[in-house]
């Protein structure tokens, strides 16, 4: 073979190493081209995402907000009913461990300072009934659609002081009558059973229970 003819066969075999490079090129290209594309359209579909979880979070916060709102109105009214003082309800939300939580405070004004303490250190007339029963009762009526049903306590106010106590009575009474929702109460505690319409006393003979009609001001 001529060493021109080797030329021409060196110039074919680079051309089409060229060609395949060349190629290789092209479909490297075209596999850029479209991995940028689904980038962009994840991205794209990324900041949906975000937005969408975002309107989530701040539709539920401010949900979150309208309920601690009004719930603490309400509590707030109990208490400063049945204990005749300026006293509040105060609802904390903190994240723990990425958890939320709340935290239950009362809050009062002492020396021109308002002072914010565990309801379980708030000593005197059973506060921590008053604000079980005020919270029993806000849950159950801010419900939309609210619960059926009666609201069934028991022994309410038992660590209620004898100062507090008509106010307890009175106010679940006014509780019946605004909500429209009947209320069954057991209790020993005879003021607390005159307030109901019907009030049924419960005696035990011979091991046995026996319930009988109670008339008003028959003393328990």
């Amino acid at each position: 073979m001529s060493r021109f003819s080797q030329y021409e066969n060196l110039e074919r075999e680079e051309r089409s190493k060229i060609n395949q490079a060349i190629g290789r090129r092209d479909y490297i290209d075209d596999q850029i081209k479209e991995t940028r594309g689904k980038l962009a359209a994840m991205e794209k579909d990324l900041d949906l995402y975000l937005n969408v979880v975002q309107l989530l979070q701040q539709t539920a916060n401010y949900a979150r907000d309208q309920a601690k709102a009004q719930i603490e109105d309400m509590v707030t009214k109990c208490l400063e009913y049945i204990f005749e003082k300026k006293i509040a309800f105060v609802i904390n939300f903190q994240e723990i461990r990425n958890n939320p939580s709340a935290e239950f405070l009362i809050s009062s004004v002492f020396d021109d300072q308002t002072i914010e303490t565990d309801p379980q250190s708030a000593h005197g007339g059973g506060i921590v009934d008053v604000l079980s029963l005020a919270l029993r009762t806000a849950f159950l009526e801010l419900q939309d659609p609210p619960f059926e049903g009666p609201l069934i306590l028991d022994e309410p106010g038992k660590h209620v002081s004898a100062d507090f106590i008509f106010n307890l009575g009175e106010f679940i009474k006014q509780s019946t009558l605004n909500f429209q929702r009947q209320i069954i109460m057991v209790t020993h505690n005879d003021h607390l059973a005159q307030m109901g319409d019907r009030t049924y006393l419960v005696e035990i003979r011979g091991g046995k229970s026996q319930v009988r009609l109670k008339e008003k001001d028959q003393p328990l």
